[in-house]
């Protein structure tokens, strides 16, 4: 019995009381997967991510989960916004916040919005990920019955961030979640939405999950995928967007835990005035894999896009960045700028980088590069002639690199939680605070 065929069977009457059409487009899902398989490192996406943790593992689909108070208190973040959480890929109305929300918006978990208004998101849902993009997708389809939808009303600006929390808990036996997220944003309308996926130290589950966010003209979306995974987790992720004329759509891709973890995120520019605004950061030790696979499609002129990933890895940890970017035939006067540039802090990390552009027009403004290297040992000493001891020293120019990054993020409660993780991870576990405070004092000298 192949692997795949392992995980359909699964499904066993879960599923029986859905109404026809979702039943055949889970068939259809379940049907490519069946045809595709795992992926494996002979197919070029793949080459460089070992997927067998994945296929080989035994993962029950979750039936209810509970998570108290407590707990989700320290897995999450304290912010002022509307709140949806899911523990295991179950929705928990105990723990979510979505009540007194302003005219214009709808922040429903899946299973209530296909309830009550499936006309509108049936349709939506796979339009942009269907079973054709990876074997993933198809699993996703096939098996996903529960996650997030987000519609926001023309010319509305959203007053405080829409945060979606993916809880992943400590289980006797490793648990699997297939959720999907669709993000709708009317013309016009301004947004703030948080991906957040937390575990519990100990927690050995796979979360595959995809993401769809629609914009209208003249949409703004910031969106944030925060990757806080335990150690033992496994995560893949597919997010796609899709852009009207004068929209702009600014992503940042923070991952920070997970043994596994795989995103792939892909831009259609599909009118003028167009624009995508990536911004990315991985901090990964031990063993981690962590590989991001970003592609942008100018398909109309006039279009903009600007990528910066940047990667820290200590230990053995590997990690992999393609960035790709499609000017399409007659895609006239766009620019589209990609850097990747990585830091590894020990000999045995490594880095597999690959920036692409294909370019079919020839009125143009594009440039791509890539570095790789170690942390700067005259910058080190510059800075320990100032009193500063080695392991300070290596500590603050770590989190200048990851700066340009975090410089961009807009939200003080994620960039505060991202610089503890990378100060936290850190050889003899850096305080943050001292952090900071040197390094304010090193820029007034």
């Amino acid at each position: 019995m192949s692997a795949a065929h392992a995980f359909l069977q699964r499904l066993g009457e879960r599923f029986s009381d859905e109404p026809t059409w979702v039943t055949a487009r889970r068939q259809a899902g379940a049907a490519r997967f069946e045809a595709l398989g795992f992926p494996t490192k002979r197919d070029e996406a793949w080459k460089y991510t070992d997927v067998r943790r994945i296929a080989e593992g035994e993962f029950a689909l979750t039936y209810d989960a509970e998570l108290s108070a407590s707990r989700f208190e320290a897995l999450s973040m304290p912010l002022d916004a509307y709140r949806l959480v899911f523990v295991d890929g179950v929705f928990s109305t105990a723990l979510s916040d979505v009540e007194a929300l302003p005219e214009g918006i709808s922040i429903e978990p899946l299973t209530t919005a296909m309830r009550t208004n499936h006309e509108a998101i049936g349709g939506a849902i796979g339009r942009l990920a269907g079973v054709d993009f990876s074997p993933f997708t198809a699993l996703n389809v096939a098996l996903s019955e529960e996650g997030a939808v987000v519609r926001i009303g023309q010319g509305v600006v959203v007053d405080k961030p829409i945060y979606v929390v993916f809880a992943s808990r400590a289980n006797e036996a490793p648990r699997m979640s297939h959720p999907r997220v669709l993000v709708m944003a009317g013309a016009r309308s301004q947004s703030t939405v948080i991906e957040h996926y937390a575990g519990e130290t100990g927690a050995a589950n796979f979360t595959n999950v995809v993401s769809e966010v629609m914009l209208e003209r003249g949409a703004i979306v910031d969106h944030y995928k925060l990757q806080e995974a335990s150690s033992e987790d496994l995560h893949v992720a597919s997010i796609h967007v899709e852009q009207a004329r004068d929209s702009r759509f600014t992503s940042f891709n923070l991952n920070l835990g997970g043994a596994l973890v795989r995103t792939d995120l892909v831009t259609d520019l599909n009118a003028q005035g167009a624009e995508a605004n990536y911004n990315g950061l991985f901090f990964v030790q031990g063993r981690q894999h962590v590989d991001n696979h970003t592609l942008v499609n100018h398909n109309a002129p006039q279009t903009f896009s600007n990528e910066n990933y940047k990667g820290i890895l200590n230990d053995r940890a590997r990690g992999v960045f393609n960035g790709k970017v499609i000017v399409k035939r007659d895609s006239q006067q766009i620019e589209a700028y990609q850097n990747n540039a990585n830091l590894l802090l020990s000999d045995r990390a490594e880095i597999d980088t690959k920036p692409e552009l294909e370019i079919y027009a020839d009125d143009v403004k594009c440039s791509h590069g890539t570095t790789t290297g170690q942390l700067d040992e005259e910058a080190v000493f510059a800075l320990r002639t100032r009193g500063i001891d080695e392991q300070m020293a290596r500590g603050l120019l770590t989190l200048a690199f990851a700066g340009e990054v975090m410089d961009q993020v807009r939200l003080p409660a994620i960039a505060e939680r991202v610089e503890r993780a990378v100060a936290g991870k850190l050889p003899e576990r850096f305080n943050l605070a001292d952090l900071v405070e040197v390094s304010d004092a090193l820029q007034e000298a």
